[in-house]
């Protein structure tokens, strides 16, 4: 069993625990009656919190295919656990509810199950769940945003070190042979489907941007920074450019010169990366995160 399997056991114990705990306090179904058998009543309902923990696990791992992953970012975790919320409380509150009619009815007649007893299991359970997430939440943000600005300071000291090493130099062919000549300022042309180009140094491109049925090339000329518009697809732009490997494509709409990104950006919710210069913020779509951290690893 690994640490995040022994983690997410330790929290569901500790949720349930605390459920039992409020449950305890407040005293609800009628447990004032039982004297010295609440206690057995409490266990009880413990054991239906963790199998309800369980179940809802596998629905979601197996059903709704949300594997618990702590290297998917603060957003995936938080979503999932609101999901798992969604689906445990109403399981839990409807295994209580059947609790409470099989064994708890014989001292408090208003345990039978109904639909009353339903909603108020329902509304109990939902306010101590939406106590517990809530704990949870501000306990783990923390780590998980410490955890994603390391991981950012890490990836742009790998960007600067691919900048050294690669920098205008086109990708090599399987016999070694370089794609297009080893020149650092290397010109190229950018074609569209009509008689307009644009002809650039390749480490002065900065990215291109697909813009309806256009693209925008966006390079450095000088000091300053230069657009051209292409009748072109970005297919056609990723084809023209495939030879060259810090020219990547980062989003369905981009494709970014690695070469010229001034930082990586990385919060919660997405990642951009800078561009000197221009200090435009191209963003990565989530499909193309995990192929950025290879190509800078």
């Amino acid at each position: 069993m690994n640490k995040g399997h022994k983690e997410t056991i330790s929290i569901r114990f500790i949720s349930c625990a605390f459920m039992v705990l409020a449950i305890a306090i407040f005293k609800p179904f009628g447990l004032e009656a039982w004297q010295w058998q609440a206690y057995v009543h409490l266990l009880a309902i413990f054991a239906l919190g963790l199998f309800s923990c369980f179940l809802t696990e596998v629905i979601l791992r197996y059903i709704v295919r949300m594997p618990r992953s702590y290297d998917r970012g603060v957003s995936y975790i938080i979503g999932r656990n609101l999901r798992f919320q969604c689906i445990n409380t109403p399981l839990v509150s409807l295994l209580i509810c059947l609790y409470r009619h099989l064994a708890m009815s014989d001292l408090v007649e208003g345990n039978k199950l109904s639909l009353t007893n339903y909603l108020e299991t329902l509304v109990i359970i939902a306010f101590l769940s939406f106590a517990i997430g809530l704990y949870w939440r501000f306990k783990f943000r923390s780590r998980y945003l410490a955890a994603e600005l390391e991981e950012t300071r890490q990836l742009n000291e790998q960007l600067k070190k691919l900048q050294i090493s690669n920098v205008g130099v086109p990708r090599q062919t399987e016999d070694d042979t370089p794609v297009g000549g080893t020149d650092q300022n290397l010109q190229i042309t950018l074609e569209g489907t009509t008689n307009e180009h644009v002809t650039l140094d390749i480490s002065n491109l900065l990215y291109i941007e697909a813009v309806g049925n256009y693209v925008k090339v966006c390079q450095l000329q000088g000091n300053e920074v230069h657009t051209n518009m292409l009748r072109a697809t970005m297919k056609q732009m990723e084809d023209s450019l495939q030879a060259y490997p810090m020219i990547v494509r980062c989003h369905r709409a981009f494709m970014v010169n690695l070469g010229q990104v001034e930082q990586i950006s990385s919060n919660s919710r997405a990642m951009q990366l800078v561009m000197r210069n221009s200090h435009d913020a191209i963003p990565v779509s989530r499909s193309n995160v995990n192929k950025l951290k290879g190509l800078l690893g």
